[in-house]
């Protein structure tokens, strides 16, 4: 794609990423193919090729409108068309570019600013957000059904029980917790954390309900996002020098954003090293699963009670930016499980940070065309791995959601 980017851009920090990624695109449309909010309306511009063609005419002098936003702001950012595409365009990081600057010539309005603003400190707020969500739990009869809906039913807790049996050992890694999961689904990193110690890891938690940053990117709210990384770095760093073997995350999306830590701070004088370090180290808990169970030679024979055939979902983050499709799939069906099989699972779930709650009308349409498609072949429960898509396909599903930890952890 031939480009002719305005004075601005051009001599902008950004012009060799933003002329690379144009000039790769061959307008092919392979793309839409495989882009969920194509697949819902069928609009050139809800598409990449079409979003690429918007921002291509925003970089060579075009004036941004709220058109061109909106069509932005419709990207659930899952990444299906960058596995789809031949030539390798890296259109999430030009997607990235073209979002900041235009949220900075074309200013929201102050609710929506208002709006996401509070969405962050919400979500960011800790025991706030986690007494919240037990309160809501314990009075949901109370509530509207549209709130209690989104609201996972309270599980009997197994982190206390876990925590007590863990020792300290040679072999360490650090956890993220996250910033919701810990209150939506604490049984998922307490699994982690017993199954890791079973494999001979010992998890270190710091900064618990921390946000890696992603919360604030999500909400266009970029510098947040930084801050909330920087902190993290910061409460890491004095394990990572004394020699941690990995960052494990159990929530892929998280994962995402800490992988790309490297790139994020590349320029900034005291977190580019330090950036580099942790994106290196930084390990899915199915990646680090794996290993582990390979290289010790751990075989599992499932015991018959509880659930047999699993449908897993594999997150956008998972299988598109991380490219790790089919791990979790062999760690189950190597640990007795029938994997069940599932229709379009490229296809996002809708939940996509905080899409959900920024765009719920195409949101509600994946969520249900995801619900569909995880149940043709009857499971007895739906694994994934991660916090949003849990919520998101858990919400008025059928069948239960769990995190494919809890699984395998049962199993062992």
């Amino acid at each position: 794609m031939q480009t002719n980017l305005s004075p601005r851009f051009k001599e902008g920090k950004s012009a060799e990423a933003i002329e690379s990624i144009l000039r790769s695109c061959v307008h092919c449309g392979f793309c839409n193919a495989t882009c969920p909010t194509y697949q819902l309306g069928g609009d050139e511009l809800d598409g990449p090729r079409g979003r690429i063609y918007q921002m291509k005419q925003y970089f060579e002098g075009a004036s941004a409108n709220k058109e061109m936003q909106l069509h932005l702001d419709r990207c659930l950012t899952c990444r299906s068309c960058e596995t789809t595409c031949p030539s390798g365009v890296n259109y999430s990081h030009l997607l990235e570019i073209g979002r900041e600057a235009i949220e900075k010539d074309l200013p929201r309005s102050v609710w929506q600013r208002g709006f996401r603003w509070g969405i962050t400190q919400f979500l960011n707020s800790g025991w706030i957000f986690k007494f919240s969500i037990q309160a809501a739990q314990k009075c949901r009869w109370f509530l509207p059904r549209k709130l209690t809906e989104s609201i996972p039913m309270a599980k009997p807790p197994i982190a206390e029980v876990i925590d007590q049996h863990l020792t300290q050992q040679g072999r360490q890694v650090l956890m993220l917790s996250g910033c919701v999961q810990p209150a939506l689904s604490p049984n998922t990193n307490a699994a982690a954390k017993q199954l890791l110690h079973r494999l001979g890891l010992s998890v270190i938690e710091i900064n618990q309900n921390n946000c890696c940053g992603a919360v604030g990117m999500h909400t266009s709210q970029i510098e947040q996002g930084k801050a909330q990384a920087r902190r993290l770095i910061d409460a890491w760093w004095p394990k990572i020098e004394s020699g941690v073997e990995a960052i494990v995350f159990t929530a892929s999306g998280c994962g995402v954003s800490i992988k790309d830590y490297g790139n994020i701070f590349k320029d900034e004088i005291g977190y580019a090293e330090k950036g580099q370090t942790i994106s290196d180290l930084a390990l899915d808990l199915s990646q680090l699963v794996a290993r582990e169970m390979a290289d010790q030679k751990i075989t599992i024979d499932k015991a018959s009670d509880g659930p047999n055939r699993v449908a897993f979902h594999t997150p956008c983050t998972m299988q598109h930016a991380l490219g790790l499709k089919g791990v979790v799939e062999k760690i189950l069906a190597n640990a007795g499980f029938h994997v069940c099989h599932v229709v379009d699972s490229h296809l996002c779930c809708g939940s996509a940070g905080t899409y959900s709650i920024l765009q719920p009308e195409i949101s509600k349409k994946l969520q249900a065309n995801k619900q569909a498609a995880l149940t043709v072949d009857t499971p007895e429960v739906i694994a994934t791995a991660n916090i949003g898509c849990q919520l998101q396909i858990g919400n008025g599903s059928s069948v239960p959601v769990v995190h494919w930890v809890e699984l395998l952890n049962k199993a062992l």
